[in-house]
Parts: C-alpha cells; structure tokens; sequence
C-alpha cells in the first residue's frame, strides 16, 4: 500500500510531517513554501480518512497513524528522520517515538497533544464530541483555539477546510484516540532532540500545558512561546514557526 503524502525540498535532513486535526498534508499553511529546500525533505503524510486518502479505511487510531509513517519512511527508503507533529500530529510523533525510537532523531510539536491526552470537562468534551457532525462546532473550536481573536474569514475559511478534506467518523476517531491518549509509560528514554513550540495565545494547549505534559514527560524538551499566534501558527506566524522548527533541525546537519 502507498501512503499518500506532499513532498517538499530535496536536502538530507529527512523530516515528517504529521497534521492536526483540521489538516492534511496540504493544511500547514506557510510552512512548506518557507523550508530550506537544500537543507530539508519533509514528507507531509495525510491520514487515513483525511486528503488524499480521505476515501482509505481505517481504524482511525495514533497507533495506526504510526504505523504508516513508519510504512511512509520504508518506501521513501528513510532509515531515519525528524519528526514535526501540529496538535493531534504531536501525540502521533511520540506515538511513533515510543513504537521505533532507534528511527527517530528528533520531536517537534507544535502545539502539541501529549502522550497523556486532554482531559475535557463537560462543556468542552460536548463542543469538541459534536463538532464531528456540526459544522459550528468546528468554526467554535477555531476560534476559541486561537484566542478568539482572528479574522471570521479565515475561521470559515478553516472550517470549510475540514469539511471538505474528512470523512466525519474519521474526524469523530480521531478525536477519541487523541483525547484519550495515554502511553507515557511507553516514552523511551531517549537523548535525542524534542521541542514543543507553542502560540501565547492557545488556551488549552499552551506554555503551561507542556510543562506539566511534554516538559515532564520528556527531561530534554525545550519550550519555545510565539508571540501573536495561537493554536495555528503555521498560519498565524510561519516565519516564526520556521525559524524555531529549524534551530532543532540544523542541529541534525
């Protein structure tokens, strides 16, 4: 089976790319048009009932998700390489982390969900759970996400996005296997490089949320704060963004 996926740059520095839960390989904003093209390749996978493959069956789970990057960097001939997880993508790097640690040689989330999960309380649990089948819901996360502070444009813009690039069980799945996440205890020990870079403005999954999950979990993770972006700052901020993602990877040169 080919795992459909967006390749961008020829360099060796080999990276994937794992989307949130509103992307694809083609929702990361920004980034791909500001990689160093000779100094990276990054691979931006989509998931099963997502993009290119919104029509694939599957089980909607990280465990799979890890088994097709580790699938995806079998057939690009990539032994090892980087991972950059946004969001969901960030639970779905650690999960290949735990699955082939000798594969990986550095974790960059952004705004990323820990191996723990996220714990909803009520209010939340029914706006995140009805979002699978009510469009205004996705709209209502987006906007609360990034600080309810961003153009309604682009917030329809993004809504519209996700309805059109997922099945809705998929994007139903995906929710409970990132939301229920818990596999810290799978976390190897490991020396290799780990960030989490976050917008000041996200409320849920902020500064404070990595030193309690990401920082706690993982000794070595550096924290990086964005100013004047939220929970998308590939579109808030991507040159920011770039920059911070490339510091840990020019450490891999």
């Amino acid at each position: 089976m080919t795992i459909a996926h967006k390749l961008v740059g020829q360099g060796p520095v080999k990276v994937i790319g794992l989307h949130g839960w509103f992307g694809t390989s083609e929702g990361w904003g920004m980034l791909p048009e500001l990689v160093d093209t000779d100094a990276y390749t990054y691979a931006l996978i989509d998931y099963r009932g997502y993009g290119a493959r919104k029509d694939e069956a599957g089980e909607y789970t990280l465990e799979e998700i890890s088994a097709d990057t580790l699938a995806l960097a079998d057939e690009l001939g990539w032994d090892r390489f980087a991972l950059v997880g946004h969001s969901m993508g960030g639970a779905a790097a650690l999960r290949v982390l735990a699955d082939a640690p000798e594969r990986v040689t550095a974790v960059i989330g952004i705004s990323p969900v820990p191996a723990s999960g996220v714990p909803f309380d009520a209010d939340s649990q029914a706006l995140f759970s009805g979002a699978e089948n009510e469009d205004g819901n996705r709209y209502a996360i987006l906007d609360f996400t990034t600080g309810n502070r961003q153009s309604a444009t682009w917030l329809k813009q993004m809504t519209q996005f996700s309805v059109d690039h997922t099945t809705r069980p998929a994007f139903g799945a995906y929710l409970r296997a990132w939301g229920g996440a818990d596999f810290v205890d799978a976390l190897p020990q490991t020396s290799i490089p780990v960030k989490a870079i976050v917008g000041e403005h996200d409320p849920a999954l902020g500064a404070e949320t990595m030193k309690a999950t990401w920082m706690a979990q993982l000794p070595q993770c550096q924290l990086d704060v964005l100013a004047n972006a939220g929970h998308y700052a590939m579109f808030e901020a991507p040159v920011a963004l770039i920059t911070s993602i490339e510091a840990v990877l020019s450490e891999l040169k």
